[in-house]
């Protein structure tokens, strides 16, 4: 039949990542006062390649809670995650992907990959790291990972106000906003420009500036302390 496409059954969310999310729920959604909008251009199905802003620890979690019930995102996160007693089994259950920063980890990759074309959703940070505050060029995997899966669907979401997450008692307003680049319809669908993470990574700091997580209270500390002296 001229148009028909085969059925792609939305990949069950895994237990450990549920419990995880639900438990945080309460930190992001009640005293984050989490607002989620453009879900709608997440696919529920099929291999999503899915990219966003790292201002903060938060930024993962609240992304995660923002799609749970709707999709299941296995990120790429730092190998030295692992390393915390008790959270390398946690991160395993939820389907998280170490990975080594700044050496090329190949392994990561191809799990990524294999992930990918076994219609999962992976979330890249093009930046690598969290910015704070710093202007970082985007990172190579996302563009490796487009162009060995070209059937991928790229999503690109901004999170605003993570980093006010930890700053009590000043209550944070956080926001995780999705949708579909504009790059990707500059590079007329073609994923394997070598350009395509830096392009989706200017995109999505033309709305959200890079913030220095955790920073601001403590500057402000010190700019009083120093008027105090004064």
């Amino acid at each position: 039949m001229a148009g028909w496409r085969p059925v792609t059954q939305p990949e069950p969310t895994m237990r450990g990542y549920r419990i995880a999310l639900r438990a945080l729920g309460p930190v992001v959604r009640g005293w984050g006062r989490l607002e989620v909008s453009g879900l709608e251009h997440l696919p529920t199905s099929g291999p999503v390649l899915l990219a966003g802003n790292h201002d903060s620890y938060w930024d993962p979690v609240a992304v995660g809670i923002a799609a749970l019930g709707h999709r299941q995102i296995r990120a790429l996160a730092k190998a030295e995650l692992w390393k915390v007693p008790g959270l390398g089994p946690v991160l395993d259950s939820m389907g998280q992907i170490p990975i080594r920063r700044g050496q090329g980890d190949a392994q990561a990759l191809d799990r990524a990959i294999a992930e990918l074309r076994g219609g999962a959703c992976i979330g890249v940070f093009p930046e690598g790291t969290r910015s704070l505050g710093r202007e970082l060029r985007a990172r190579g995997g996302l563009g490796r990972l487009a162009a060995a899966v070209p059937e991928s669907v790229v999503v690109a979401c901004t999170v605003q106000g993570t980093t006010d997450i930890p700053r009590f008692p000043k209550r944070p307003r956080a926001r995780v906003r999705f949708f579909s680049p504009q790059a990707i319809a500059a590079a007329d669908g073609d994923l394997r420009h070598t350009d395509l993470p830096a392009r989706l990574l200017e995109e999505i700091r033309a709305e959200v500036p890079r913030d220095p997580a955790g920073r601001r209270r403590k500057s402000t500390r010190r700019a009083r302390a120093a008027a105090g002296a004064g």
